[in-house]
């Protein structure tokens, strides 16, 4: 890893830390569909001149491209910002780290994943234990349906990453982006729409919005697609691990979310059980040629 490469992950490790809590300042004052509209047609602006030229590639894959922008995308961003009216961008952020853990088992239901070890299925029960010890600690969420919210980003974090595998290896990855979020605006637009502030959102929901578009979606994969050809995408994917922690310190300091010793020790479990879980054995039987989630889209993006 030379210098440059260890810039890029550590600005990829902060600006994807950053969306839980600018999402939690924006849906004080907007809607969700709001929030999910701003970003996306943001980001489609800024992409678009960068991908035009392969959007031949996304078109010939447009089903699965659909398939891919409703599991990665809209499902989730729309999931996840109405899930932060309701609890902390702490909890969003560890919530989400869970993403990985739910893919090994999505992985291992369709096929991709012929066999897990000992090992994956302790870092499994290992991340369920700290995110019930992040509960029991005081990072509570009014009532029980945004924590469902987040686990539902989570699956839809979990599916598209194997759609990707199976059906959408052939397509360049910024084009694809690109189109996704174009989609997710069009879809997001009418909703926006009719949910349209009646008064103006403050400067805070502003700048948040502007910056959730720029430099948490354009800017992110521009950088995230750079890193993963300059240091390859297992080292890239690496920064799911550091991100959570990142949307915790961030929690704590500027909006006040709580930290307790049981938070800490959750959130550590948490990341350990995913690492674990992921980390492949070498008994294990390989998962058939498939692209990691950076491959296609990177590490799961708030």
């Amino acid at each position: 890893m030379t210098r440059r490469k260890w810039v890029l992950f550590a600005a990829m490790c902060l600006i994807w830390g950053v969306p839980y809590l600018l999402i939690s300042a924006s849906v004080a004052e907007v809607s969700p569909a709001m929030v999910v509209f701003s970003r996306t047609a943001i980001g489609a602006v800024v992409l678009l001149p960068f991908a035009w030229r392969q959007l031949r590639a996304v078109w010939a894959h447009r089903w699965p491209v659909l398939a891919f922008a409703l599991l990665e995308m809209v499902g989730p961003w729309f999931l996840l910002s109405d899930a932060e009216r309701h609890l902390s961008s702490s909890l969003a952020g560890l919530l989400i780290a869970f993403a990985p853990v739910l893919a090994l088992v999505v992985a291992r239901v369709i096929g991709l994943e012929r066999r897990i070890g000992r090992l994956r299925v302790l870092g499994l029960v290992v991340a369920v234990g700290g995110v019930a010890a992040l509960g029991g600690g005081g990072m509570e969420a009014s009532g029980a349906w945004p924590v469902i919210e987040m686990l539902l980003v989570a699956v839809g974090y979990a599916i598209a990453p194997q759609v990707a595998a199976v059906k959408l290896r052939e397509v360049p990855a910024l084009p694809m982006t690109a189109v996704c979020l174009t989609i997710a605006a069009l879809i997001s637009a009418p909703f926006a729409a009719a949910t349209w502030p009646t008064t103006t959102p403050s400067a805070t929901a502003l700048g948040s919005l502007v910056l959730l578009g720029l430099l948490c979606t354009a800017l992110a994969f521009l950088l995230f697609f750079r890193l993963i050809a300059e240091a390859g995408p297992a080292r890239a994917t690496a920064i799911a691990y550091v991100n959570p922690v990142v949307a915790l310190a961030l929690g704590v300091s500027l909006r006040g979310d709580p930290l307790t010793p049981l938070i800490v020790a959750g959130a550590i479990l948490v990341l350990a059980g995913t690492f674990l879980a992921t980390r492949r054995t070498r008994n294990e039987s390989p998962t058939p040629s498939a692209p990691t989630p950076a491959e296609h889209e990177g590490a799961p993006a708030a």
